[in-house]
């Protein structure tokens, strides 16, 4: 497939390959990665071109430039980099979930020390029912490469509000309407993880009830923040 060649088309994907490039940095700067570890991608809307990190490519080296472009299939389109080792599965997700414009991909310490006991993260916390509107799911254990992980993913969050999943013995995947929400996901993820370790330090950390978790999301999705 050839590379986009509307001029529209062309400024779209520029765009996305400036802010997902700076998005990066938010990995970074929340300590959700390690050295070249994790990546985002997002969908231009309407088009079937991803733009998605260079496999291997150290976050300080990253530019606009380098960011690859590829196609629903995750086929490159106009770049000599490599593009991620996880672009089947975000090229697989975006088939299948047409609402999904942004993944992140991460294995933050402490969502990933629950993906590693295999372990859903209950909703214990308002936090957890305002964002994820329940739990955050634990998906099946799936090798790196092909399309395996989406799959393991979209079949896990078919039927969960949560936007993002754990993913048994590897990390975490986040998605959202556009690729800064789903790194907010990302970071929510990480910081819920973290403070339900901590109660479980303390004793049996006590779930909130499911009415009370339908009020808390309903509210935080339709009426928190400015309009």
């Amino acid at each position: 497939m050839s590379a986009p060649s509307r001029p529209d088309e062309v400024d779209a994907v520029d765009d996305l390959r400036r802010s997902v490039c700076a998005l990066h940095r938010d990995l970074v700067r929340w300590g959700l990665v390690t050295w070249t570890s994790g990546n985002i991608s997002g969908r231009v809307p309407g088009t079937d071109r991803i733009v998605i990190k260079p496999s291997g490519i150290a976050y300080d080296d990253l530019t606009p430039e380098s960011m690859v472009v590829t196609d629903l299939n995750g086929q490159p389109v106009d770049s000599s980099l490599v593009p991620s080792s996880d672009t089947l599965s975000h090229a697989f997700i975006y088939r299948e979930m047409p609402d999904v414009n942004g993944i992140v991909h991460t294995h933050s310490t402490f969502a990933t020390a629950w993906a590693a006991r295999h372990e859903a993260i209950p909703c214990v916390l308002t936090a957890m029912a305002d964002e994820f509107g329940g739990e955050i799911p634990i998906a099946p254990f799936a090798l790196i490469g092909d399309e395996a992980i989406g799959q393991a993913v979209v079949a896990t969050l078919r039927g969960h509000r949560s936007p993002a999943v754990l993913l048994a013995g590897h990390g975490v995947f986040a998605i959202g309407p556009n690729a800064r929400a789903a790194v907010k996901a990302a970071v929510m993820c990480e910081d819920v993880a973290r403070t339900v370790h901590h109660a479980r330090q303390l004793g049996d950390a006590v779930a909130i009830a499911p009415a009370d978790i339908d009020s808390l999301y309903e509210r935080y999705q339709t009426a928190y923040g400015q309009k």
